[in-house]
C-alpha cells in the first residue's frame, strides 16, 4: 500500500512536511498491556488455587482487548496521512472509506493549534486549518503541531 499523497501529487509539487496520527493512539493499549503484566505477576505471588485462577482469567480478557486496541492503533496510524506540499495541504483518512481534504495554501487565512497539558509534553494536538472559501478544517491528534503549522505559514 503506497502513501496516498504520492499518488496525487500534481507536476512540479513537493513534499515540504509530513505527520502522522500521534502514537498516543496506542495509550489504551499499553495500559492494558500494564495490567495484563500486572495479573500475571499477581497470579504467581498469589497462594490460593482459586484466585490464581481469576487472575489468569482476567488477564485473558483485558490481553483480548489489549490486542483490539492495539491493531486499531496501528491501523488508525497506518490510514492516516498529513502532508504539506508547496501547493496545498492534503489530509487523509480511512482505507475501505476515503475521507480527504487538500487546501490550496494560497487559501489558507489561519491555522490554529489546539494542545492540552499532556499534548503539550508528548507534542501532540489539534490543528484547525481557516480557508478563504474553503470553510474550517480540524485536524485531530497529529504529531508536532507546531512543527505543521509552520510548514503552512512559513512560504
Amino acid at each position: 500500500m503506497g502513501r496516498y499523497i504520492d499518488e496525487i501529487l500534481q507536476p512540479g509539487e513537493k513534499v515540504l512536511y509530513s505527520t502522522n496520527a500521534h502514537w498516543m493512539f496506542y495509550l489504551p493499549a499499553i495500559g492494558a498491556w500494564t495490567v495484563v503484566v500486572v495479573l500475571l505477576i499477581l497470579s504467581r505471588l498469589v497462594t490460593v488455587d482459586g484466585l490464581v485462577l481469576v487472575c489468569l482469567a482476567a488477564a485473558a480478557v483485558v490481553a483480548v482487548a489489549a490486542v483490539y486496541w492495539t491493531i486499531r492503533a496501528w491501523f488508525h496510524r497506518l490510514t492516516t496521512e498529513t502532508d504539506v506540499t508547496n501547493l496545498r495541504v492534503v489530509h487523509k483518512t480511512g482505507f475501505i472509506t476515503r475521507k480527504t481534504f487538500e487546501m490550496s495554501l494560497d487559501k489558507v487565512e489561519s491555522v490554529d493549534v489546539y494542545q492540552s497539558i499532556m499534548g503539550r509534553i508528548l507534542n501532540y494536538g489539534d490543528v484547525t486549518i481557516q480557508g478563504v472559501g474553503e470553510g474550517r478544517q480540524k485536524i485531530a491528534t497529529i504529531a508536532s503541531p507546531l512543527a505543521f503549522r509552520s510548514a503552512i505559514t512559513a512560504r
